[in-house]
Order: C-alpha cells, then structure tokens, then sequence
C-alpha cells in the first residue's frame, strides 16, 4: 500500500521520501480510517490527501475556503500530471454542469468545492451519480467558533455527510488547532473514531523577530531595499494601511500587487496571479480577508501590525519558506496596535462569550510581541507542544548578543507603584505615574503624591510602556479581562517584592538580511522564470526555489543526476529537464565542473545621516513636555500643522500620548459621537458636541481609538 504511494510521490512529485507523518495520515486514510491531521502550513498536508485519491475508486472531494487557493492547487496539480478541477461560485451553471459530467467520465480524480456548495440541494443532486471514496475538509478549524478563522458553512459538512448514501472516508486537515479546537473538529464533522495526527508545529527553517519602537515606514523600506530580489508578503491591519503601503512602494519603483476586502474580484486575481508567476515581488494584504497563496519561495512574511491571535499570525506567517529555505518572518509591533485589535474585536463581535475568547487571544498575541524569551517556544506552547530547548538560536530574542540584565530594582518600583494606585488603573496610567507625567487625569486623581510618583522619570514613557509589558508576558503581572484592561500583580511580582527572587531581562535586536544566492541559482531561476511564461503558469509549478538551490549545489549533468535532485519527477524531467540540462552542463563546462557555485558578496548599503523629519521633531518636543502652543510659538507653524504633525506620527506607528490632550470628561461623549455619526467629516462632530471641546481633543480621541480605518 505505502509502495504504491511512494511510487506516485516520484512520478509525480519527484520526491523519493515522505516528510515526517505523512506516511502515517496517508496510510490511515488508504485503510478507510477517519484522520485528523495537524500540521503546520508548508509541511504537505496537500500530499496526504493527493496521493490517496490516486490510489482510492472513485473521487475525492476537497472542501476549501478561499478559491484563489482552489485555482492554485488545480493548477499544480495540472503540472504534475494528475488530474484536477475545482468548482465554485466563479463558474456558470454550465460550466458546472459541464465538469460535473467529466468528472461521472472519469476526467477528473480530485474536484475542489468551497463549503457553500455542499448546502445546495442541486449540487447534491447532481454528484449523487459519483463515488466519492474520500472527503478531504482543508482548514478544518473554520468548523469552531473558537477558532481564529470561523466558517459558519463549515457546520454544513455534518449533515451533507449523513445525507450521502455511501459514507466516503473523512480527512480533516488544519495547521492552527489548539486542544479546544481539536475536540470542536471531532465533534462537528462527526468524525468516527479518527485517527490523529500532529506532525510538529515547529518550522525550523523559518525565523522569528519581533520588532518595536521603530518606524514601521522606515524599517520596512530598508529591509525591502536589502532584500530586493526577494518575493515576499507584508501584512497590515487595515484597507487604508495596505492601499499606503502600495501606494508607496510603488513610488519607490518596486514591483508590488495589493489584496483586501475593497478590491473587485478581477483586481485580486489580477495582482494575486502576478504575484505567483513571480511579475511582482511584493504582495501587501489586510488581515481580516483571507489571501490564500500557494507560493512556495516567499522568502519573508513582514506583518506591519500586530495581528489579533496566534492562530492568526502563524498561518499567515507560515506563508514563508513552504519550499523548505530560510525565510524570515518580523513583526513590527506599535503602541496602537493592540488598541486597534481591540476596536475590531468591539466592532465586529457580539456575543459576550466570544468577545471574551477574543480579547484573551489578543493579550496572548501582546505578551508575544513583548516575552524576552525564546519566540518560537512561545508559539509551540501555545499551540501544546512543549519545546525542551530553552533557546532556539533562529529568533530575535535567541539570537540577541546583549547579556541578561537584573531589572529587579525597575520592576519592584512598577509594582510598588501598581500597588499604590490600588490595582485600578491600565498600563498606560501606570506608566505615566512613573514617568512624572503632569497629565490632566495623573493631577486630578492626585497621583503625583504618590511615593512612586516620577521613579522612573529618566525613562521614556514607550520604554516604560514596554517594560510593563514585559512583565505582563513574562507572569508578573496579568490584566484583568474587561472592556478596559486594569493591570494585576500575580504571586511572582509579590515575590520579588518581598526580595526574594530577581527579575532579568534583554532586549531585542534587528533581524539580519537573507544571505544572497550563488550565481548559478540565478540563472537557473531567469530559466524557470522563461519557461513559466512561455507556458503561461507561476515559475514555482516549473521547479521550487529549493530544487534550483539543490541544482546549483550539485550542478547534475545528465538525466540520471537531475532526476536524482528533490522535486525533479519524471513528469516535469520529460517536460523541462533537456533546457535545464543544457544550461547546467555549459555552466559545468564553463567552470570546470566545479562542486559548488560562489556566492554572490553581500553589497552593503551606505545609510545617509538625515536631520529629523519636521513632524518627529515636533514628537520630541511634545514628549518632553512641551503644549501644541507652545511648539506652535517656538516652530513658528500653525497650530493646526502642529495637530497634524501628530497625526502623522501616529499613522506612521510612534506612540503619542493623546490623553494629554483629551478633557477626561468629554472623552466617552466625543467616542460615543464618532460611533454615530461616523469619523468622516471633523466639522459635523465639532457642531454636534459641546462648545468647548477643541478641534485638539476631536482629532486625539480618532488617533487614540483608531477610528476611520
């Protein structure tokens, strides 16, 4: 049984092993065994389904949520051989009917569905003349509410499965589960006695690197600069954040698609299909509207905000490196970030129950971006796999050169300090005792009395924020789980208190660039790139970025060597492999059949020393305790350019203290204002609040809660 499948996996595939587990699901599933495989993005849980539906009678269905993705799989799997369609609302009834006929012909072994389709009782209808020996249901955790991706058609697949005559065998597939969300699948899909599967969660080739306090527009222009040659995702929170990004990459002369919510149908799948053949090296998306890109080279994943779960972030994450190469995946974290999650969550969430899931998925994802420890433990423990290692040496918190530092002292004056304010108040409070703020609301509560008032005065309010928030990821501290979180100290802040324990900490550094590929390995790639446009489909259907490295390393000159390289089939060796052949024997040739190509040397990139831009100098002044008139007089600008100074900082991801500028007592009627008349239009809301409430305080309450976007 596993021969014959092994078999396929070299005609086909060009694979002479299976990765680790997928002999075991698809062994399972070729004995008519209900599985449950959990695997993570990349490690090839597509195959497990593939392979037994050559082997298995009949057809097998496969339930997928996006069909950008169902196009993608039908095309790949139409390069290697096997025979594929999908079916979707992007059809005509005839062309429905039409692949419905060739498959009760026997055209097609394997039919993508979206879930909608199997509630139609004309669908059903029309494939009862099939055999459906395997049902295939791909992201399986959209069946739970309490996953991060919910599918309500998902709950369908139940009762489409006991309307069948003949019960196929089920395959539930899914990379982002945790124990709660297992049980969900077991239960909703009414798998019978499955067998599980859970390959690892862990990505070795993939690094992990959180980055914060700095300019998101700065940072990720550099990176893209030294990466250039690079295919790569950058992920951001909202529509008008992506439709900038593109808009300013594109300024810049990169090659660059975009992809959300506001775009027509024939827009997404025009940047998305030349994204895949490799026309633009740079895919900027939201979020919230799934992308499901079957591209195996994207080098590196940027996601410019935070996300609002784990689940969330590492699939989208794990769309990096799919061929196996390092790849990189940073996230760029700001003070805002959570605070728009949040809005989101408020926004878009009804039930309490649920809200609630939410808004604890969303601290996890915060304690995240602030643990001083090893990230990809963090995202193992997670998702239940304990990871014995203490350090990884692939993550920004592994791989940083500073030392452990004793930060007890600065940590007992934050809970001392918490504990003096009654255990009331939020982080951003917290850190403002601390500072020595002269905020409005740190006078009013009388909170510049305080003992603690002013302790860490010589730190900025971000850095303070940060270490905050450090020893919440770390279990000092916890937040209570309410519509405004109020800081807690657990029993190890007491501890430290007392003097008994020491808290140590270290910072994170920057992420290093991609080490760049040999000359061979390009020409190779400017082949494959020839090739797919002449056959019109994405270079990565012709050879992975992993089999033209492996190609350039051994430089093969005959077919028995090529076919010896992963991922070179005898398929794609009778349709490529002659061109690839005689490149890599005149290459050979050329250079004395040397073992291996040299490297391309890195080029370094001269950073120009810049005087501050106008709007961050304005930053400086108002975080040094400056008012809007006094910057106006010294700068000598409108007081209105000053606002939108701010403003543009904000938008740009620094952190900017907008309580200051917010009278405490109008704060809840002026949010209350924006949700009902929208954030459009300044002048409507100024006519519809009270007199004394500024232009100022409007446009800090919009920046503070993030509305607009």
């Amino acid at each position: 049984m596993l021969n014959a499948a092994l078999k396929i996996l070299k005609q086909h595939y060009g694979y002479s092993t299976f990765r680790p587990g997928q002999d075991q699901i698809i062994t399972s599933l070729l004995q008519y065994k209900d599985t449950l495989a959990i695997m993570p993005t990349g490690a090839g849980k597509s195959l497990c389904f593939q392979i037994p539906a050559l082997l298995l009678p009949g057809i097998t269905l496969v339930v997928s949520p996006l069909i950008s993705l169902m196009k993608d799989q039908v095309d790949a799997l139409g390069g290697l051989g096997i025979p594929a369609t999908f079916i979707n609302s992007s059809l005509t009834l005839s062309q429905v009917n039409e692949r419905i006929y060739k498959a009760r012909c026997g055209h097609y072994k394997i039919i993508y569905i979206a879930p909608e389709r199997l509630e139609s009782e004309a669908f059903q209808s029309a494939i009862k003349s099939l055999t459906i020996s395997l049902l295939a249901i791909d992201e399986a955790h959209c069946v739970s509410q309490w996953g991060h991706d919910f599918r309500p058609s998902y709950r369908g697949i139940g009762a489409f499965i006991r309307s069948l005559t003949s019960r196929p065998i089920i395959g539930a597939f899914t990379a982002t589960a945790t124990t709660s969300v297992t049980k969900d699948i077991i239960a909703l899909l009414s798998l019978d006695k499955p067998d599980i599967y859970m390959t690892g969660f862990d990505r070795k080739n993939l690094s992990f690197t959180v980055v914060r306090g700095e300019n998101k527009q700065d940072f990720t222009l550099k990176y893209i600069n030294e990466n250039k040659d690079q295919s790569g995702i950058i992920y951001a929170a909202t529509r008008k954040e992506v439709d900038n990004l593109y808009l300013l990459l594109q300024k810049k002369g990169y090659s660059v698609g975009k992809y959300h919510a506001g775009l027509t149908d024939n827009e997404r799948q025009h940047y998305q299909e030349r994204f895949i053949y490799d026309d633009i090296g740079i895919m900027v998306a939201t979020n919230a509207f799934g992308m499901g890109i079957d591209k195996s080279n994207v080098r590196y994943v940027i996601h410019y905000n935070m996300p609002k779960s784990m689940e969330a972030y590492y699939q989208e994450a794990g769309r990096a490196g799919r061929d196996g190469e390092k790849s990189e995946c940073i996230l760029l974290f700001g003070a805002q970030d959570p605070l728009l999650q949040r809005y989101l969550i408020e926004q878009t969430t009804v039930e309490l129950e649920r809200k609630s899931h939410e808004l604890n998925k969303l601290q996890t994802m915060v304690d995240y971006c602030h643990t001083p420890e090893c990230l990809r433990k963090f995202i193992l423990n997670y998702f239940g796999e304990k990871k014995a290692e203490t350090e990884c040496d692939n993550c920004s918190n592994c791989n940083d050169d500073n030392e452990l530092t004793d930060i007890t002292l600065d940590a007992q004056k934050i809970f001392s300090c918490i504990m003096r304010m009654k255990e009331r108040y939020g982080t951003t409070l917290v850190a403002s005792v601390l500072k020595g703020s002269k905020d409005k609301k740190v006078l009013q509560l009388g909170f510049d009395s305080l003992s603690t008032y002013a302790l860490l005065k010589t730190y900025t309010l971000q850095e303070i924020r940060d270490s905050i928030n450090r020893l919440i990821a770390t279990d000092y501290l916890a937040l209570t789980d309410s519509e405004y979180p109020v800081v807690k100290l657990t029993g190890k802040a007491a501890t430290v208190l007392k003097g008994q324990a020491k808290v140590w900490q270290k910072v994170p550094r920057r992420p290093q660039k991609i080490t760049a590929d040999n000359s061979l390995f390009e020409t190779l790639r400017a082949l494959r790139k020839e090739i797919a446009d002449r056959e019109k489909v994405p270079p990565y259907l012709v050879f992975a970025d992993s089999t033209l490295k492996e190609m350039s390393e051994y430089c093969p000159t005959d077919r028995n060597g090529l076919l010896s390289i992963k991922g070179v089939g005898e398929v794609k060796l009778t349709k490529y492999g002659q061109e690839f052949l005689t490149l890599l024997q005149n290459y050979a040739q050329k250079n004395a059949i040397k073992s291996s190509s040299p490297y391309l040397e890195t080029k370094q990139l001269a950073e120009k020393v810049q005087e501050p831009p106008s709007h961050m100098i304005t930053l400086e002044m108002y975080h040094a305790g400056h008012s809007l008139e006094q910057i106006s007089q010294e700068r000598k600008l409108k007081l209105l350019t000053i606002q939108d100074h701010l403003v543009r900082c904000n938008t740009e991801g620094h952190t900017v203290n907008w309580d200051a500028l917010i009278p405490s007592q109008y704060e809840q009627l002026i949010l209350r204002t924006i949700n009902e008349l929208g954030a459009s239009k300044l002048k409507i809301l100024k006519d519809a609040l009270p007199e004394e409430i500024e232009y100022t305080a409007i446009k800090a309450v919009l920046c503070k809660y993030n509305c607009g976007h």
